[in-house]
């Protein structure tokens, strides 16, 4: 436990140091350069909110949750790791958004167990069936489902998840529940299906909450280009056989950078989009050419009718991680793939460095506000190189 406390004091002093003001001389004097106030989450007091537990599928780290409001409460689905380095789906759920007073002691979802994976073995790099937080640093883990997103819809709870099996295997992968089942803890999953195909590289697709001229929205990029755009499937089913090919659907690894707004590197959805008054409000990640080994928390606002279409983007990142637990096992880290609304409030449920679950919030309507000041900023003419 002492240990514990001198490795948070040391973080913490860490991250002072980087935040300091800069100053600059002026007529031999020293001027502070101050920041302008922008808006942005604010952490709850009590974070982290979830940690590593004792059970031993859960014990090296609790990260990057899904999110959903059903019978007045928030549900949480975390992605968990223990010693195996298999990614399990564990569940809490609370009233106020902030007080998880409820956590299963078992995972509530498993897509791939460990006696399943040890056949196919050779596609892990290299094939080491055991928590890895070096080799695999994507939270430490080697296979099974990672980095849940869920959304209601029609009654039915669907669970879009990265499916990892090594770095040769990445795909996304969808399972469903009834909303019924959920609220009474009936763990009754369809059997996933892939949705991108195989030898394609993807992760992070997110389902839209509702489904828009009869199709399921389904939100596979960001930035191909056009910062006045998204790029959006509607399908009748959630399978591969409508779904976007890597040609279509670009690995973002892959894709050039573009400096738009804060940000010069676009990685991927954040949590699934919420449909507001003024628009689908949707939260990115994306990095700042400053600081380009940090996640930073962006939020764009697309067009009801039509949500390819970028009406308002903010300026500034709305969530860097500047605090101990996003700088824990891997620095800089927040990743935000769940948020409701709450009696206005809107709740935004992240993992921190790979390790921690944290949870910030800002009153809806201030932060719709905020984006509406600022339109869509343009892209910056790219200088060849010569």
């Amino acid at each position: 436990m002492a240990e514990s406390k001198i490795k948070k004091k040391k973080l913490e002093k860490k991250i002072l140091k980087v935040k300091k003001k800069k100053i600059k001389v002026v007529s031999g004097k020293k001027k502070v350069l101050r920041k302008k106030r922008i808006i942005g989450l604010k952490r709850a007091l009590d974070n982290p909110i979830l940690e590593p537990g004792a059970n031993a599928w859960e014990s090296e780290a609790v990260l990057n949750p899904a999110a959903v409001m059903s019978g007045g409460r928030v549900h949480l689905f975390y992605r968990a790791l223990g010693p195996d380095g298999v990614s399990r789906i564990g569940y809490a759920s609370s009233q106020d958004g902030t007080n998880f007073d409820t956590r299963l002691s078992y995972p509530v979802y498993v897509a791939q167990s460990f006696e399943e994976a040890q056949k196919h073995w050779p596609f892990t790099s290299p094939a080491r069936l055991a928590y890895d937080p070096y080799l695999y640093t994507s939270g430490g883990g080697w296979g099974g489902c990672e980095d849940p997103r869920a959304v209601i819809i029609e009654g039915s709870v669907y669970m879009t998840f990265n499916m990892f099996n090594g770095w040769n295997s990445m795909r996304v992968a969808v399972t469903s529940i009834q909303e019924e089942d959920l609220i009474n803890k009936k763990w009754l999953w369809q059997n996933f299906s892939y949705l991108s195909r195989p030898g394609d590289r993807q992760k992070n697709w997110v389902l839209f909450p509702e489904k828009i001229n009869g199709k399921f929205a389904l939100f596979h990029n960001l930035d191909k280009g056009d910062p006045k755009r998204v790029h959006i499937a509607y399908l009748n089913k959630l399978d591969m056989s409508e779904t976007p090919s890597q040609a279509d659907a670009p690995d973002v690894q892959l894709l050039p950078d573009h400096e738009v707004a804060w940000h010069y590197r676009t990685r991927s959805a954040a949590a699934p989009p919420i449909k507001t008054k003024d628009g689908w409000l949707l939260l990115y990640h994306a990095m700042d050419k400053s600081e380009p080994w940090r996640y930073k928390v962006g939020a764009l606002l697309l067009d009801l009718k039509d949500p390819r279409k970028v009406l308002y983007r903010s300026p500034h990142p709305i969530l860097e991680p500047d605090q101990w637990y996003e700088n824990d096992y891997k620095p800089g880290i927040v990743y935000a793939s769940g948020a409701v609304v709450l009696n206005g409030m809107l709740f935004v449920y992240y993992g921190g460095g790979d390790k921690h679950i944290a949870v910030a919030s800002i009153l809806l309507q201030d932060l719709l506000e905020d984006l509406k000041k600022n339109k869509v900023v343009k892209l910056k003419k790219q200088i060849a190189k010569i």
